[in-house]
């Protein structure tokens, strides 16, 4: 699928550092327009930082003005309060894209890492690394939550891009289930 012209923000939310990348999609080739970290560890109340982030992730929306938001899906890990505290973040981000009517796209941290570097356990650098070797840039960067962000987003490029997508073929093993009941057997 040919894709025109669109700008594309990915989010990697958070509480204590906010990644955030932008990308330029033109042609089916990818451009770095910005990243960053918008850091919150001086931020000590909970709720100021959930403040913090929708007023500045809304500011980052209205200067890049883009056509999709693509975020990271909060994961389960040992401590549940995290969880928790990446979903707020994660809604305080996503409303300031619903307010501006600004679709939001989410995506599991395996799916994006496996769209990135075709291994849904990479490491963080190692996203990194494919970012800079796909998009042909050097990341000079001390957070590698802008790196995340940026992979986020081209994750959402390459959905946008799947082949299989357009042609009714399952994308997933759900829907491959779905479609081919009669071919899975029942134990």
């Amino acid at each position: 699928m040919q894709v025109s012209q669109r700008i594309i923000m990915g989010i990697d939310p958070g509480t204590n550092l906010l990644g955030f990348g932008v990308i330029l999609v033109d042609a089916n080739s990818v451009h770095l327009v910005d990243m960053g970290v918008v850091d919150l560890r001086k931020v000590k109340d909970h709720f100021t930082k959930l403040e913090h982030i929708l007023r500045e992730t809304g500011e980052l929306m209205d200067k890049y003005a883009p056509d999709d938001i693509a975020i990271e899906a909060p994961f389960y890990g040992k401590n549940p309060q995290v969880m928790l505290k990446l979903g707020r973040a994660q809604g305080a981000a996503i409303s300031a894209a619903l307010s501006r009517q600004i679709p939001v796209y989410e995506y599991a941290p395996r799916k994006i890492k496996m769209a990135i570097t075709g291994k849904g356990a990479a490491s963080k650098e190692q996203v990194k690394a494919m970012v800079e070797r796909t998009m042909d840039v050097k990341l000079d960067i001390k957070h590698l939550d802008a790196s995340d962000a940026v992979a986020i987003a081209m994750c959402h490029f390459y959905q946008l891009t799947n082949p299989l997508k357009d042609n009714g073929a399952p994308t997933n093993w759900k829907q491959f289930v779905e479609m081919h009941s009669d071919r899975v057997k029942k134990s």
